[in-house]
């Protein structure tokens, strides 16, 4: 997924080997010393918090879920009590990324490798009991079909948006923590009559109640 443009092509060029010959360290130091923590429990995730209710569950295709290669998958529907409203929510989360053979898979490459057309790319800041968090809003569209995406990188530490900051607080909490958990958060809104306001709307306000119950949830 491609989401918010945080450097220009030629600092993140420079960067890339940078990011490699981190991991490589992380490889080196946490290897063996490494402490993940167990999976959540998946029949403990709620369906409902906030305003909002499990609507439906969305199973993922066997193929996905192989290419995904999370620990633990959640896709699923809810709807906002109140208003009506659909939101749904996507949680892959990886119990280690040790030596980079399994980390989340960025929406800014899965999006539109499945033919969606990147329209908006930015960040939002999403008001939460816990704190406001800045996160990636994407808005696509494929065939007349428009959507709102939010996404983050949830560690026991931090919300992350950028993809190049997570790989950063990836070598910074695997020296201090001995642990390289994480999960990728995403958020889908359908923009229909509202357009991209509305499903923006939606969208932060799934995403604020979601924040302080993922927190519980996963590890910490």
């Amino acid at each position: 997924m491609r989401c918010m443009p945080v450097t220009n092509p030629k600092w993140r060029g420079a960067l890339v080997p940078l990011f490699l010959a981190a991991q490589i360290l992380v490889a080196h130091v946490v290897a063996g010393r490494e402490h993940p923590p167990p999976p959540p429990a998946l029949a403990r995730f709620p369906v409902a918090f906030g305003q909002w209710k499990l609507f439906r569950g969305d199973p993922i295709e066997a193929a996905i879920a192989r290419e995904l290669n999370a620990d633990r998958l959640v896709s699923q529907t809810y709807i906002e009590t109140s208003t009506s409203s659909f939101a749904g929510l996507l949680v892959a989360w990886f119990q280690t990324q040790r030596e980079g053979a399994r980390q989340p898979h960025s929406p800014k490459v899965c999006l539109p490798g499945a033919g969606w057309t990147p329209r908006v790319v930015d960040e939002v800041t999403v008001e939460t009991a816990q704190g406001d968090i800045t996160i990636n809003r994407y808005v696509v569209d494929n065939h007349g079909q428009r959507a709102v995406i939010l996404y983050w990188y949830h560690t026991p530490r931090r919300v992350i948006a950028s993809e190049w900051a997570a790989k950063f607080w990836l070598v910074s909490d695997a020296l201090r923590d001995q642990r390289t958990d994480t999960a990728l958060v995403r958020v889908t809104a359908w923009s229909a009559g509202g357009g991209d306001v509305e499903a923006t709307a939606v969208a932060t306000r799934f995403a604020g109640n979601l924040y302080p119950m993922l927190r519980e949830y996963l590890p910490r």
